[in-house]
């Protein structure tokens, strides 16, 4: 019997695939839910898991876009597992220490024109000409001393002219998924009256309570007491301050969420993923941090589904991961806010009157400045501030261990 493989619906909307990799070759024979292939589509990189065991033959090449529903392979399921092809590698590996080598035919080189010593030949005076430099004062590299044409190009060298170094390049198609993370923030830009507000952070206090708490809490939770949980927890607080930010526009209406589904930015494989921490309001310190690890490790493996990632009122982004001190994050549509996180440096700053050194770290707000004002978009950076700067009395009401479940 012949299996038709079809392409499985990855998720609502999604309408077409792209085949990123085959994970088999044409007449391999494949186990029932062994990975064959990786498929892209505008939100995320699945694996095509084999519906069953047989031999495969592909019909679709690397690059294609195939419709949901379309069939990309045959699975000839009344094929017999042949002796010894529990691993294709290992079958590839052998057949290629079996293959004779094969010396290469020796290849004759190009036919040389002769010139007497020192003369350029045509292709080269006409280089030396346009550039007026004179043969004389060239070195030949060719036989007897004669000037190529490399010799005129390299004799010549000025602002905007390549002298003889690498200049290669090469091509590669952008994925699906690349190709609508590339749409989608042309949009944010064209689409959204985007401004961004900054602000610091003395983040001494957080530093404190990690350094004091962070083996307890991890030794009792299995899950590291990160800054991501403070963060979180105080974008929670200041998006109940001012709910425009926890809003998107719908047409000519605006829609102000009650929940707070929080984004955060995971670098991955294929790309940025954004999953999405549902009803954020509601977790504690221990549950942020517990779901931001098991997002980020279904993402950084290629895991993560579409519905993961569907959704979200407002996104965290963290370049300071890769030592970024500042920039202006883009809005992640249809959301009217993103918060920008990045790297913590000592810095001098005045407390108290005098100067002191602190681990500061600098915050960027991204808005949609239609349906949220200057006011709102300080205030709510301000009040991530005051979070931040003060979490015992602000994110833990004044009482760490209970906060932190220990």
């Amino acid at each position: 019997m012949v299996l038709e493989m079809k392409v499985p619906s990855p998720g609502e909307s999604i309408t077409e695939v792209e085949i990123a990799e085959w994970l088999v070759e044409d007449g391999d024979y494949v186990e029932k839910d062994q990975a064959i292939a990786e498929v892209d589509s505008d939100k995320a990189t699945l694996e095509l898991p084999a519906e069953e065991s047989g031999i495969i033959t592909l019909k679709a090449e690397v690059g294609d876009a195939v419709a949901v529903g379309e069939v990309v392979c045959l699975i000839d399921t009344s094929a017999e597992k042949p002796e010894g092809s529990s691993d294709t590698s290992d079958k590839k590996e052998e057949i290629k220490k079996e293959e004779p080598k094969k010396e290469a035919p020796k290849k004759e080189g190009p036919k040389k024109e002769t010139y007497a010593s020192g003369t350029p030949s045509p292709a080269a005076k006409k280089i030396l000409d346009e550039k007026g430099v004179s043969a004389s004062s060239v070195s030949g590299s060719g036989r007897d001393g004669r000037i190529t044409k490399e010799d005129a190009v390299k004799a010549v060298p000025s602002m905007g002219t390549p002298t003889g170094g690498n200049r290669s390049e090469s091509r590669s198609k952008l994925s699906m998924l690349r190709r609508k993370v590339a749409e989608r923030l042309v949009s944010a830009k064209n689409e959204t009256a985007m401004l961004t507000t900054f602000n610091e952070v003395d983040m001494s206090a957080i530093f404190e309570l990690r350094s004091q708490y962070k083996e307890e809490f991890k030794e009792k939770h299995g899950v590291s007491l990160g800054f991501m949980s403070f963060f979180t927890k105080a974008v929670i607080r200041a998006l109940q301050m001012y709910p425009a930010v926890n809003s998107m526009i719908d047409g000519k209406e605006m829609i102000t969420y009650e929940f707070c589904d929080i984004s955060i930015a995971v670098s991955g494989p294929k790309g940025l993923m954004v999953p999405v921490i549902r009803n954020a309001e509601n977790l504690t310190f221990r549950g942020i941090e517990s779901e931001v690890k098991r997002l980020a490790i279904r993402a950084r493996e290629g895991e993560i589904t579409v519905d993961e990632m569907t959704g979200g009122t407002f996104t965290i982004t963290n370049g300071g991961v890769f030592g970024s001190m500042l920039s202006t994050p883009i809005i992640n549509p249809p959301q009217s806010g993103i918060l920008g996180m990045h790297n913590i440096v000592e810095r001098a700053i005045v407390r108290d009157g005098a100067i002191a050194i602190a681990p500061v770290m600098y915050v960027a707000l991204s808005y949609d400045h239609r349906i949220i004002d200057g006011k709102e978009s300080v205030g709510f950076l301000v009040a991530v501030k005051e979070a931040l700067e003060s979490p015992e009395e602000l994110l833990m009401d004044g009482n760490v261990k209970k906060a932190l479940e220990l």
